[in-house]
């Protein structure tokens, strides 16, 4: 896989130069994470929510993040016009479906979002894209509980079927557009003790999409660089707010040679594991 460990490494490059714009509409418990991790993989963030200027505002990103944490009426009606917005105009959406199977409200506006916009890529945990595409999947709150079987079936199921990406978070994360199928193997278990680390990794996800025309690609590079700052931030660890200290900070010294070097994808195309 050294070739997409490559591809990857010159995407971060590329995010690093061109410094995109991620249009941000997420949620208030991770909002200020979300941004600092948009900064430290080197582009910018924006958080606008209001109705009067996200038609506006998308036009100036390199990509739509939709992260619908803290759902309300008016927040979904802002999403869904930044979303034509950015369907119209040809940026890049990436979804991350909060709670997913939660309540009833939740999933069927994320039912509608995939009817209705052209998302690029969706991401969520196993719970999330179970209980969205008709698998089952059980959540709680917002996490996901229990265990899905066949979670690389569920993802290319799934993406063949809404035609899109499909980024499945877990332990191996799975990546598919219906026809190929990647595992990224990256990560540690220090993850689990900060909220909000999926939806950083969505903002990781919009981050290579704004320069990645190419979603498969930009969905394993997402993951693939936010699961090797948490290896390399894992060390320094005594508890879970100096592991968030040092992962910021492995992010931000994150290089493309980096990534190349330590990148753990697995082509899962012909088969699933």
């Amino acid at each position: 896989m050294q070739k997409l460990n490559d591809q990857i490494a010159d995407a971060l490059a590329r995010v690093r130069e061109q410094k995109p714009l991620l249009h941000h509409i997420t949620n208030y418990v991770v909002m200020n994470d979300t941004a600092n991790v948009t900064l430290h993989i080197g582009a910018l963030p924006v958080m606008a929510h209001a109705a009067e200027e996200v038609e506006e505002m998308v036009g100036y990103a390199g990509a739509l993040v939709l992260n619908p944490g803290t759902l309300s009426s008016e927040w979904i009606a802002s999403m869904f016009l930044a979303g034509h917005r950015a369907g119209a105009r040809g940026v890049p959406i990436v979804l991350d479906p909060v709670g997913a199977g939660a309540t009833a409200f939740r999933t069927l506006t994320f039912l509608r979002m995939l009817r209705d916009l052209k998302v690029t890529v969706l991401r969520g945990n196993a719970g999330e894209i179970g209980a969205l595409s008709g698998a089952g999947g059980a959540v709680k709150g917002v996490e996901s509980v229990g265990e899905l079987e066949d979670r690389p079936g569920v993802t290319r199921h799934l993406a063949q079927s809404a035609k899109l990406v499909v980024a499945m978070s877990g332990k191996r994360d799975y990546v598919s557009d219906g026809e190929r199928l990647l595992g990224v193997d990256n990560g540690d278990k220090w993850l689990t003790t900060l909220t909000g680390t999926g939806c950083m990794s969505t903002t990781m996800i919009g981050a290579f999409a704004a320069v990645e025309k190419d979603p498969v690609v930009a969905a394993v590079g997402g993951y693939a660089a936010f699961g090797l700052a948490a290896e390399l931030a894992a060390p320094q660890a005594h508890g879970p707010a100096t592991f968030k200290v040092a992962f910021f900070d492995a992010l931000y010294h994150l290089s493309p040679e980096q990534l190349a070097k330590g990148a753990r994808i697995v082509d899962l195309s012909a088969g699933q594991a």
